[in-house]
This record gives C-alpha cells, structure tokens and sequence, in this order.
C-alpha cells in the first residue's frame, strides 16, 4: 500500500484546509484509515481515524473542528480542518492500519506540512 497525500499549505488563523491521501494497493473497509500530525522535537500524534462502518476517533483538541471521511471505492481518507489554531502547525501523515490474522501492518505516507500563521 502506497499512500500519497495532498492540500497542505499555508493558511491564516480561523481558516480551512481540506487533506486529502490517496491509496493504491488493497484497502478494505476493515481497514482503519487516518490522519496523524507531528511538530519538531514531540511525538507523531493521532489527529482522526475511521474505521469499519465509518466509526471515528478524534483528538479532543480538534473535536468539533476537523472532520475525517473516507472513500473505499476511490480509497481516499479526508481530512476537513475548519477553524484552524496556530498550534494546527505540523506535519500531517496519512495512516493506514490493516489487521491480519496473526499481526498488523501500518502504512505512512510522506507527510504534507499545514501552516497556520498570520
């Protein structure tokens, strides 16, 4: 599985961006897709995932504001972020977790850097 995202960049405080990654390979929707962030110096951090039957998780510093949707014929994973904050500012890598019988496998795509900044 390859996953490629797009739509980072550089956006004023109290603005929107929409992520978007792409898959090629197998995606099943037993699969969790989602989106994770990082900065320097700290920890990748989970930012959204969805999983069989469109359940979501979501970090609470983004909760009523960013909102993740998937496609499992285009095997895309979105990311809607409104609302954006200063601390919004990283890295943000699409994620994709398959679950075998006997192991899991995680996929990361290449990152895409959102900016929020006046």
């Amino acid at each position: 599985v390859q996953l490629v995202e797009s739509g980072g960049g550089l956006v004023q405080p109290g603005g929107c961006l929409r992520l978007s990654c792409t898959a090629s390979g197998s995606i099943f929707s037993s699969d969790v897709m989602g989106w994770y962030r990082q900065v320097p110096g700290k920890q990748r951090e989970l930012v959204a995932n969805v999983g069989s039957s469109d359940s979501t998780n979501y970090a609470d510093s983004v909760k009523g504001r960013f909102t993740i949707s998937r496609d499992n014929v285009k095997k895309t994973v979105d990311l809607q972020m409104n609302r954006l904050k200063p601390e919004d500012t990283a890295v943000y890598y699409c994620n994709v977790l398959k679950t075998y019988v006997t192991y899991r496998r995680v996929y990361w795509g290449q990152g895409t850097l959102v900016t929020v900044s006046s």
